[in-house]
């Protein structure tokens, strides 16, 4: 199909997209509220924004600041069984990935102590964790687009290396609406920032105001803080294999940005394999690889190599252990407060 014809398709895509949102904000289409304040935290696209760390942060956030807070998430590509997953909290916990989403399987070993609610029914599992366990706020993911269930907090990240514009609505590009729906956003995050320029952050920043001109923007990078040894789950200094030649692997939304930030942390990515987003490495075969020091993939892909032999691979297999930086969190933290009553 020609680009005219896919563009036709996303006008006709976002023009449903909004027709939705519509019959939801004027009560044509039921919202439920839970008992507890919601952060929502989304995007424009169809993955590979870095909305997942910035979930983790959020909770990360308000656990710091005193706050019982719990995650719904939808736990995409697990395999089929209970409609609705309550991963409890506790120490050194490592749900099967396959039965919870590998998303989910990341959070839950990054936030022990935040139950987690695995649902499409987000307000079903938000209800069974209400009931038992403490929580003064829940922590949404991808939830710019989840209209049954009402939010008080819409954050929504924006990739700093990928341009939104209504010409890229599905099918045409990933956007899945309109660049006008940012209108609804309380705060932007644009995330990757550490791999643009000045420019294109000042010309992203612009775009989103001239939609919304008093929306918060903050900006977030990636920071390299360690490396996972997947045999051993040792830690490795993340310096150790600075310079060396590498072989970087990943199955995400945006696989540019990988390996893009491999380079800046130093590594020399001579070799790179892109799997598609959230792939399950049944076919992946180490010990035909050779001549690098290490193979590097992302904490995400880690979860989805579950049940691979990686003890015959010819050189360490490792993940990147990561952290989302956000310039001018406080910012962000005023707002969280003034949502949960404390004062700022």
């Amino acid at each position: 199909m020609s680009d005219s014809l896919f563009r036709f398709l996303g006008r006709l895509y976002g023009a449903g997209s909004e027709a939705r949102a519509a019959a939801y904000q004027r009560g044509w289409l039921r919202r439920r509220r839970l008992s507890h304040p919601v952060i929502s935290i989304g995007n424009l696209t169809a993955g590979g924004t870095g909305k997942t760390p910035l979930v983790r942060w959020t909770a990360e956030r308000l656990s710091q600041l005193g706050f019982h807070v719990a995650i719904l998430i939808r736990g995409y590509r697990r395999d089929r069984g209970p409609d609705a997953v309550v991963i409890p909290p506790k120490d050194g916990r490592a749900p099967e990935p396959r039965e919870v989403g590998d998303e989910a399987a990341w959070l839950a070993q990054a936030l022990p102590q935040v139950p987690i609610g695995v649902s499409a029914d987000r307000f079903h599992t938000g209800e069974m964790i209400a009931e038992n366990y403490p929580v003064d706020a829940f922590v949404l993911d991808d939830g710019f687009q989840h209209w049954p269930l009402d939010r008080d907090l819409d954050v929504v990240a924006l990739d700093a290396m990928r341009g939104i514009s209504d010409n890229d609505i599905l099918p045409a590009g990933l956007q899945r609406e309109p660049v006008s729906s940012l209108a609804r956003a309380d705060v932007v995050v644009i995330t990757r920032a550490e791999l643009v320029d000045d420019a294109r952050l000042e010309e992203f920043c612009g775009l989103v105001r001239s939609v919304s001109p008093e929306v918060t923007i903050l900006e977030a990078r990636n920071r390299l803080e360690s490396l996972r040894d997947l045999v051993s789950g040792s830690e490795v200094p993340a310096e150790t294999f600075a310079g060396q030649a590498v072989h970087g692997f990943c199955g995400i939304g945006n696989p540019d940005a990988f390996f893009r930030d491999l380079r800046l942390w130093g590594f020399d990515v001579v070799r790179e394999s892109v799997f598609p987003d959230h792939h399950l490495y049944r076919d992946i075969n180490f010990a035909r690889a050779g001549g690098v020091a290490a193979f590097v993939t992302t904490e995400k892909d880690a979860m989805n190599l579950t049940g691979v032999s990686l003890s015959a691979a010819r050189a360490p297999v490792l993940a990147c252990v990561t952290r989302m930086e956000i310039e001018a969190q406080e910012l962000l933290d005023e707002k969280l407060k003034l949502l949960l009553g404390r004062p700022v």
